[in-house]
């Protein structure tokens, strides 16, 4: 379903833990990171399309979250012509979303990967609220700066961290996570997970694109 622009109608899903760390998913059989997203359905609503992808590509239900924002208006952003079918070429020509900010209420063993017969992720892990910026693949980029931008004012108090402008504070944010000095990190892994604990591993030196879907061929 596409709008007279040739965007499709999608919905981000930026999931905290209590720790105001956003959950950051690897797409099954790639190397590409990202958060979960998914199409609307026609029909749908937002808040609808967002609860079904929630339980389709993480296997968590409306009870175990709380929503705390969301953007005001559509996020739109172009796909390279090489990430999209040649059959949709000319009319298709990306994404227009609406980012929800959830939090956590239940326990991360309640994250399932597996939750349905098509599983979007294959590994997961908790990441500091803006380092996804610096791996996420370069066409989503300004739409992750804007929604985490719009929606950062919304984090919950308890972390302090969040207060600060986003340019003072990210590098070193990072530089003090315990992955950027070589240190064991422990995480609770759902049912179907697996770790990768270096999400940078597809650079420029990997050729390889993320899988086609059925929709263009791009990263969902």
């Amino acid at each position: 379903m596409l709008d007279r622009d040739g965007f499709r109608p999608n919905v981000g899903i930026i999931l905290l833990n209590q720790r105001n760390e956003v959950f950051w998913g690897k797409r099954i059989r790639t190397h590409s990171w990202q958060f979960p997203q998914g199409g609307i359905d026609r029909g749908e609503s937002p808040e609808q399309a967002m609860f079904r992808e929630l339980h389709e590509e993480v296997g968590l239900y409306p009870e175990h979250v709380r929503i705390v924002a969301r953007t005001r208006d559509w996020l739109r952003y172009e796909v390279p012509d090489r990430f999209i079918r040649r059959d949709a070429r000319g009319h298709y020509k990306g994404q227009k979303q609406i980012w929800y900010l959830l939090q956590l209420v239940g326990h991360d063993w309640d994250l399932n990967l597996r939750a349905t017969d098509h599983p979007e992720f294959d590994a997961w892990r908790w990441h500091d609220y803006w380092v996804p910026l610096d791996v996420v693949v370069e066409f989503k980029r300004g739409v992750y700066e804007m929604a985490l931008t719009e929606l950062a004012r919304y984090l919950p108090r308890q972390d302090f961290r969040n207060r600060f402008l986003r340019s003072n504070v990210r590098a070193r944010e990072f530089e003090r996570h315990p992955l950027a000095h070589g240190q064991e990190a422990h995480f609770e892994l759902p049912p179907g997970a697996s770790f990768d604990p270096d999400p940078n591993a597809h650079s420029a030196n990997d050729p390889t694109p993320p899988a086609p879907d059925a929709f263009g061929g791009v990263p969902r």
